[in-house]
């Protein structure tokens, strides 16, 4: 079973190890870090991600160019803006982002072979 590749990018040097041990406590998903902007597009062009989780402190202009690169060069990246709140908050924001795709993922294979769910 291949593990979810979430790529971890914030500004904070104290907060982002948490998330990033939060995330790799779980056995089916694996984190990257990056703290710049040049670091996360370097980072995504290196290997195929499944999420991205934008940490608070991410100035918003920063946060508009990562959105554009990330969605321009993979439409169907899950962007998440994690402003904190827990490990369990956390969890639930990314189980329920792969929830959603997987769902959405499903409809649109339906919606192709001809059949209805």
């Amino acid at each position: 079973m291949d593990r979810t590749q979430i790529l971890v990018v914030g500004r904070n040097k104290e907060i982002v190890p948490i998330l990033q041990r939060l995330i790799d406590q779980n056995e089916a998903w694996q984190s990257t870090v990056a703290y710049e902007d040049e670091e996360a597009i370097l980072l995504f062009q290196q290997l195929q991600y499944d999420i991205v989780l934008l940490s608070s402190g991410i100035e918003e202009a920063s946060e508009t160019k990562l959105r554009n690169i990330f969605l321009f060069q993979q439409p169907e990246i899950i962007i998440i803006q994690h402003y904190g709140g827990g490990s369990g908050l956390l969890e639930n924001e990314i189980r329920a982002a792969l929830d959603k795709r997987a769902t959405e993922q499903k409809a649109r294979f339906n919606f192709f072979k001809g059949t209805f769910n």
